[in-house]
């Protein structure tokens, strides 16, 4: 299996970026992982907030491919604690799929479409971070969930 991360707009905080890139490769040691920026609408003030998240929903989808398994990074998405997150990741791999993508989409979330498309839906927490915060946050969780499933010493019980 491979996981991949899409998310809509570059990160703009450059510190940032060093930590994604930090946690990306750490990650890669385990698991065929891929971050993917999708670039930011142009022109959005002429835009409702439901044409924008149609045309990010559009850029999104293809991106996709049939056999992807799908997870939307949602406010109102299922809470894991980071155990019952690697053993859900365990679950996803197991099951023989090719790719799993998870998705931060923009600020005002996702179309009809995309969340007819998932499978799922995962909150971090249930306060609000940026987006920019949320990439990094989802990177290293994922390497952490890794580090528990090799009872690795990253993770403190």
């Amino acid at each position: 299996m491979q996981i991949k991360l899409l998310a809509i707009g570059k990160t703009d905080h450059p510190q940032l970026q060093l930590l994604i890139d930090d946690y990306q490769k750490r990650l890669g040691f385990y698991i065929k992982f891929e971050f993917e920026i999708i670039p930011d609408l142009k022109k959005v003030k002429n835009l409702s907030e439901e044409q924008q998240k149609q045309k990010e929903g559009e850029l999104i989808l293809a991106k996709l491919s049939n056999t992807d398994l799908l997870i939307l990074m949602d406010e109102n998405g299922k809470q894991y604690d980071s155990v019952a997150f690697s053993e859900q990741l365990q679950k996803y791999m197991n099951s023989g799929i090719k790719q799993l993508v998870f998705v931060i989409g923009g600020p005002y979330g996702f179309s009809s479409e995309v969340h007819d498309k998932a499978h799922g839906k995962i909150s971090l927490s249930k306060m609000t971070f940026s987006h920019q915060m949320i990439r990094l946050f989802m990177i290293e969780q994922l390497y952490r969930a890794f580090t528990i499933l090799r009872n690795e010493p990253y993770h403190h019980r």
